[in-house]
C-alpha cells in the first residue's frame, strides 16, 4: 500500500533516532478506535517485516465502559495482521463522570487508562508500550504546558517506568497529523467516534484550533516550535537533522 510508505519512513526514522525498539522486544500497542493508534498499529506491523532488530507485537484496548463501544473490527484487523489483541474492560467512564463528577475529566481518565494499559501489557508479556502521539500532538502538548502550567515541557519520545519496568515509546513523533488522516481515509481503517462526553470540548482541542490559525498567519510555525523542542533537548528530544515536512 503506497500510502503507508510515507508513515513508515517517519516511524522508522523515529525508532532509529531514539533507539525505541531493541532486539527481542515485545511491544504492546495501545489501541483506541482512533486514527492515530490504528495507524501506529499498522506501521509497526509493517516495520517488523524488515526492521533490523526483530520484535513481536500485541495490542490492547482499554474499554472505558461507555455504552455502544464495539471493537470487533479492530479485533479482525489484528487477526489479519497476526497480532494478539486484548480488550480490557473497565468502569473508568462511570468513575470519572458519574461518581467523581470531575470538572476536568481528561486528567483522571488518562491516568486510569494508563494504569489499565500498563497492567494489560505486563500480562501479555511485553516490555514496551507504544503510543500513537504524532508530530502535532508533540507541539500541542508543549504549548499546553507553556500556556497553562507556565513550564517548558512535553512528553518524552522514550520513557522508562520503574514501577512497572515498562518502556513507553512514541514512534509517530515525526508523523504530521494530516499524513495520519490521509492514510486512515485511504486505508479505510475502522475508526470510530469517541463515546466520551468530553470529546471535542477540551483545552487540547482549543490549542489545536489556535495553532491552526497561527500557522495560517506564520507559515512553518509548527516546524519551528518542534525544532525548538529538539534543540532545547526538552524531555529527551534531541536535534537529529531535517524535520518532517508533509505540508
Amino acid at each position: 500500500m503506497k500510502e503507508i510508505q510515507r508513515i513508515l519512513s517517519h516511524v522508522r526514522r523515529a525508532v532509529a533516532d531514539y533507539d525505541m525498539i531493541k532486539e527481542g522486544d515485545r511491544v504492546c500497542v495501545g489501541v483506541s478506535a482512533g486514527k492515530d493508534s490504528l495507524t501506529l498499529l499498522i506501521a509497526l506491523a509493517e516495520l517488523r517485516r524488515f526492521y533490523e532488530k526483530k520484535y513481536t507485537l500485541c495490542a490492547a484496548t482499554v474499554d472505558l465502559g461507555f455504552e455502544g463501544a464495539d471493537y470487533s473490527e479492530i479485533a479482525e484487523l489484528c487477526r489479519r495482521l497476526d497480532i494478539e489483541y486484548k480488550v480490557v474492560p473497565t468502569q473508568i467512564g462511570k468513575v470519572v463522570f458519574d461518581i467523581r463528577k470531575e470538572n476536568n475529566p481528561c486528567s483522571l481518565c488518562a491516568k486510569m487508562r494508563r494504569g489499565a494499559l500498563h497492567a494489560a501489557a505486563k500480562e501479555m508479556g511485553c516490555n514496551r508500550v507504544a503510543l500513537g502521539h504524532h508530530f502535532d500532538d508533540t507541539i500541542e502538548t508543549f504549548m499546553l504546558n507553556l500556556f497553562f502550567e507556565g513550564r517548558i515541557g512535553c512528553f518524552s519520545p522514550v520513557s522508562y517506568l520503574s514501577n512497572t519496568e515498562l518502556y513507553l515509546i512514541r514512534p509517530m513523533i515525526y508523523v504530521p497529523e494530516k499524513a495520519v488522516r490521509y492514510f486512515a481515509n485511504k486505508a479505510e481503517l475502522p475508526v470510530a467516534a469517541s463515546k466520551c462526553p468530553a470529546n471535542g470540548n477540551t483545552e487540547r482541542e482549543n490549542m489545536k484550533q489556535l495553532l491552526r490559525q497561527l500557522e495560517k498567519d506564520n507559515k512553518g510555525l509548527r516546524h519551528r516550535i518542534f525544532g525548538a523542542i529538539q534543540r532545547g533537548n526538552v524531555d529527551g528530544f534531541k536535534e537529529v537533522g531535517r524535520l518532517p515536512n508533509d505540508d
